[in-house]
């Protein structure tokens, strides 16, 4: 007889207008590490939500079986009593709040409602040792970063007895060996009798950690795949996810870069919290109209600290150095006047800074038009619809309407409407900065080909990824930082993963 620690059984979930599950049947085997993978929007959160109780009993219908008994999750904390443990994308952490505090919140070590801090800090560190987490438990959370910070989620899901744990992306925003060390771990925590269910978009992570991957899409449960028995390489997986063959991962490209739209010269920063700390140094370089501008880079390397100290100045202090533009020597005192001289930034952090993720489709794509679509500070609100209509249409945003909360949709349309509100502001110059970060094979292709149309159309196009696949798949040229220098020029045709590492090899050997 099969172990299951949990069967999901004929899980269907309806939303007004939208059958976002359809009979899902999802089986997970204990001390397995089971994947979950398909397209945004293919109700891998939805089916997540209702096991972790956000969707409560008795607004989805079907079964939830955990350890063989039959489950109906009122609230989080009835899930979290069966041994299931949720951790989301978008970190639950209070940033202004020690690590021990963060791993016992809402679980606190206390007698008569006094907490015991020596034993909050025993237990925290104890902890932090199953994690491999080495810092100072009284160490505020904002200031460790991402990959640290899910290891703190983790330790905390340890502490309330999880058997069962949930990760929904838990490697989108890390480097390579963040995300090594992460995936080690849940091997780890596997041979300790802990399973885990993961979620993501690589395809790759999922290949090399899983024991089965189910593979759902449109609300429905296509396959699961058993790792030794089934073929679990990336097109198999890719196949299932998005129902053909994908031939090829990048849209085809037969634009002619034109001439140099925006020049950077001597640009040097210092660091936003360390007057002191001098992060970007003597960096200059040209992006053409036309042009898809990669810069690459190891995580930290400076990209998105340049591209945003650009941007009217959003980052960093004491900056110097000179943009010209079009020829012209322009100065940008603030976003403001970035937007005003045409030049838009993308940021990396959709949800937090790209999006109002509680105001509509129409709100946020009109935002930063709204001298186009006012007259005399008033808006024409048929004008705005009119615009914002057109702009989805000509992106595929999958919606119920322009009125529909942005919050609502999958990452992948997420990034188009931050795609959208820029485009229909008509920028020359766009800072597309981890614009794939987070989304699909599918979706990351429909952005390619919106890069690329953008491209054709003559706009100057800067494209960040921490992906050199992607940079090498849909860039012109390529920039190459470290350490907050630009150490490396190359051409698509002579560039390759290997020439780019070699960059920053060299270039630490120059230090």
């Amino acid at each position: 007889m099969d172990d299951y620690i949990l069967s999901m059984n004929n899980i269907t979930k309806t939303f007004p207008g939208v059958k976002a599950l359809d009979n899902v049947n999802f089986n997970v085997r204990r001390n397995h590490i089971h994947a979950l993978v398909g397209e945004n929007g293919a109700g891998k959160s939805t089916l997540i939500n209702i096991l972790g109780g956000v969707y409560t009993a008795g607004t989805y219908d079907g079964q939830i079986i955990v350890n063989g008994e039959e489950c109906q999750f009122r609230d989080i904390q009835s899930s979290e009593k069966k041994g299931i443990s949720v951790i989301h994308q978008e970190l639950a952490l209070i940033p202004y709040l020690s690590i021990a505090e963060n791993i016992f919140l809402g679980n606190e070590r206390a007698k008569y409602t006094v907490i015991d801090w020596d034993k909050t800090t025993k237990e925290a560190t104890e902890l932090m040792g199953k994690v491999h987490l080495n810092e100072d438990p009284r160490r505020i959370i904002k200031n460790i970063g991402v990959g640290k910070q899910q290891l703190v989620e983790i330790a905390k899901a340890i502490s309330k007895n999880a058997k069962l744990l949930v990760l929904d992306e838990p490697t989108a925003a890390l480097n390579d060996e963040s995300s090594r060390h992460l995936l080690d771990l849940l091997l780890k925590l596997k041979d300790d009798g802990i399973t885990s269910i993961l979620i993501s978009h690589k395809i790759n992570e999922v290949s090399g950690i899983a024991d089965e991957i189910t593979i759902i899409r449109d609300g429905k449960t296509i396959e699961t795949l058993v790792n030794g028995v089934d073929d679990i390489g990336e097109d198999r997986i890719i196949k299932g996810m998005v129902g053909r063959e994908i031939t090829d991962r990048f849209p085809p490209s037969t634009r002619e870069p034109g001439r140099i739209c925006l020049e950077v010269k001597d640009w040097n920063v210092y660091h936003a919290m360390d007057s002191e700390r001098h992060f970007i140094q003597n960096v200059s370089f040209n992006a053409r109209k036309g042009e898809v501008l990669g810069i690459a880079g190891l995580m930290g390397a400076g990209r998105t600290e340049l591209s945003m100290s650009l941007f009217g100045k959003a980052w960093g202090q004491k900056i110097t150095g000179k943009i010209i533009k079009d020829g012209k020597l322009i100065e940008l005192k603030d976003i403001s006047d970035a937007i005003d001289n045409g030049i838009a930034y993308l940021t990396e952090d959709r949800k937090n800074a790209g999006l109002i993720l509680i105001d509509t489709i129409k709100r946020n794509i009109s935002l930063p038009n709204l001298k186009k679509i006012s007259k005399r500070t008033v808006i024409n609100e048929h004008m705005e619809s009119s615009a914002v209509k057109e702009y989805c249409s000509k992106l595929n945003v999958k919606s119920t309407g322009i009125n529909q909360k942005t919050g609502n949709l999958s990452g992948g349309n997420q990034q188009k409407i931050v795609l959208a509100k820029w485009i229909m502001a008509q920028m020359d110059v766009l800072f597309l900065d981890e614009p794939t970060r987070g989304i699909d094979v599918g979706a990351k292709y429909e952005i390619y080909s919106i890069i690329n149309q953008l491209a054709t159309e003559g706009k100057c196009v800067i494209f960040i990824s921490s992906e050199l696949p992607e940079i090498l798949g849909i860039c012109d040229r390529i920039y190459v930082m470290n350490e907050g220098r630009i150490v490396g020029e190359l051409m698509q045709k002579d560039a390759s993963q290997e020439s780019i590492m070699k960059c920053i090899m060299q270039s630490n050997l120059e230090v």
